[in-house]
């Protein structure tokens, strides 16, 4: 009984672990950060990262999935990957646009904060539905992880303080993923990942492709590939998606116009074939 108490414990300390990497970051942030101090704020974001995914599988494979869990989880997120990401990003690169920067950066953590208490309302109203393949909107940790990995790939290739030339890419980039996290865009979860020859193909491709991108620039631009690549795949799923309902919708109102017509000539053909005497008398 005692060991199985302890179970339950289990995945709350990975998640109690990702809110001290994010408190952690922001206390690197604080203050005059140095662009040393903001790039291990950027590691410990994705150390966060790495203990926030290890909760739900943890709790999975343990089977002490729980609604506390579920609420600590999006809890943990708020500030790890909402209030953290956004400091950071500011402390980096917005600061110089004064209230524009920090409104842009309020932004990111307001709408990471929405999309997870879209999530949780999506999650108690279908809570045996499982998340199903995809995730409504960005997820959050992905957005702060496409953050990070712009800024360890800055300062691992370049150093030093961010160029003003940047700050436009960069405020437009954290603008695209705040909106994203509250969009309607799928993204897949991967949740549901089984190892088969398919899975296992994928993966090798992806190794591939990390490798080439480590070997022909630098590996500090890989999190930055995957991430972007993640990005673009979940907007171009959307598409053919909604364009496959289109499609849909289009057929079944062809199927009823052609159904109507059919019916109204039915009702013609029988009204000719009745006799005088069923017919109407008008005058």
């Amino acid at each position: 009984m005692k060991l199985r108490k302890l179970m339950f414990v289990l995945p709350n300390l990975f998640t109690v672990t990702s809110i001290f990497c994010g408190f952690y970051a922001i206390t690197l942030c604080a203050g005059e950060a140095t662009p040393v101090h903001l790039y291990q704020a950027a590691l410990a974001i994705l150390f966060a990262m790495f203990f926030d995914g290890c909760d739900g599988r943890v709790a999975r494979l343990t089977k002490t999935q729980s609604d506390f869990g579920v609420q600590l989880d999006s809890l943990a997120d708020v500030v790890s990957f909402g209030a953290a990401p956004a400091l950071l990003v500011y402390k980096w690169a917005l600061a110089p646009l004064g209230f524009l920067g920090l409104f842009i950066s309020f932004t990111f953590a307001a709408c990471g904060a929405l999309r997870l208490a879209r999530f949780n309302v999506i999650a108690a109203r279908n809570p045996h539905g499982g998340g199903g393949s995809f995730f409504v909107g960005l997820p959050i940790p992905l957005a702060a992880g496409g953050l990070v990995s712009l800024i360890i790939a800055h300062h691992v290739v370049r150093g030093g303080e961010v160029s003003p030339s940047v700050q436009g890419p960069v405020a437009a980039a954290v603008m695209a993923l705040a909106l994203l996290m509250v969009s309607t865009v799928r993204y897949r979860t991967f949740k549901d990942l089984r190892l088969s020859k398919k899975s296992a193909l994928v993966l090798m491709l992806v190794g591939v492709a990390g490798s080439v991108i480590a070997t022909r620039s630098h590996p500090a631009y890989v999190l930055v590939a995957f991430s972007s690549v993640y990005l673009v795949l979940g907007l171009i799923e959307s598409a053919f998606l909604v364009r496959r309902r289109f499609a849909a919708r289009k057929v079944r109102a062809g199927a009823a116009g052609a159904a109507a017509v059919v019916l109204e000539e039915e009702d013609d053909e029988d009204e000719e074939d009745a006799s005088p005497e069923d017919r109407p008398n008008f005058l």
